[in-house]
């Protein structure tokens, strides 16, 4: 019994340094919970709690480019606790993501190195996304933290958001355009039949 409680104290010593320093864990930032996967964000990542008032998260940039071109992007995190924010965006397709000023790519994805400190509410983190090189329709993924930077997991929230991105024709296959003029060109066919019916009753006027 002796041996047993002084166990129990150890390890509830060390659960409790866990749990304290679970926001610490990830504070050079973590991918993967972007919200790409709807059940991996900040909130299912079990190193910050929901318990904070939700921020607003806004991705920023334009919403369509051409094929190859660069575009300028920002994940921006507004309320919530408001005191420090992290973030992690991901897009679909072949597009490339580049880390700007605070930030670093880590398996294709895009987080903060550090966290950093808003500025009159507000929290923001650049970036820039290559477009491919064909036509699609791309969704840029992006969660941000709002934390009140207690360095534990209590107080903090977030929330996320996406981004359509339009590249070249979308993808498309101009199925639309082809039907209009498929539509135009057989509208000329009966034209040209009546004006041959025309014609033939003319010259039979003639004859008689």
């Amino acid at each position: 019994m002796r041996s047993f409680l002084p166990s129990l104290g150890v390890a509830g010593a060390l659960t409790a340094c866990l749990v304290s320093g679970s926001a610490l864990a990830y504070a050079t930032g973590q991918t993967g919970h972007s919200g790409k996967d709807s059940s991996l964000t900040c909130a299912s990542s079990m190193c910050h709690s929901t318990t904070g008032t939700k921020p607003t998260v806004t991705l920023e940039g334009p919403a369509s480019l051409e094929p190859g071109q660069t575009g300028t992007y920002a994940l921006v995190i507004t309320g919530g606790p408001g005191v420090r924010g992290g973030f992690n965006v991901a897009t679909d397709g072949s597009a490339t993501l580049t880390a700007g000023s605070g930030s670093k790519k880590v398996s294709g994805e895009l987080t903060h190195t550090q966290p950093k400190a808003f500025t009159s509410g507000t929290v923001r983190f650049d970036f820039t996304l290559v477009a491919p090189s064909t036509g699609a329709t791309l969704t840029l993924f992006g969660a941000g933290n709002s934390t009140n930077g207690n360095n534990e997991d209590t107080g903090d929230a977030s929330n996320t958001a996406t981004l359509k991105v339009k590249v070249g024709d979308g993808g498309g296959d101009g199925g639309g355009e082809d039907d209009g003029g498929g539509c135009a060109a057989a509208g000329g066919v009966p034209l040209l039949g009546a004006a041959l019916l025309l014609l033939g009753a003319r010259l039979r006027r003639r004859d008689a």
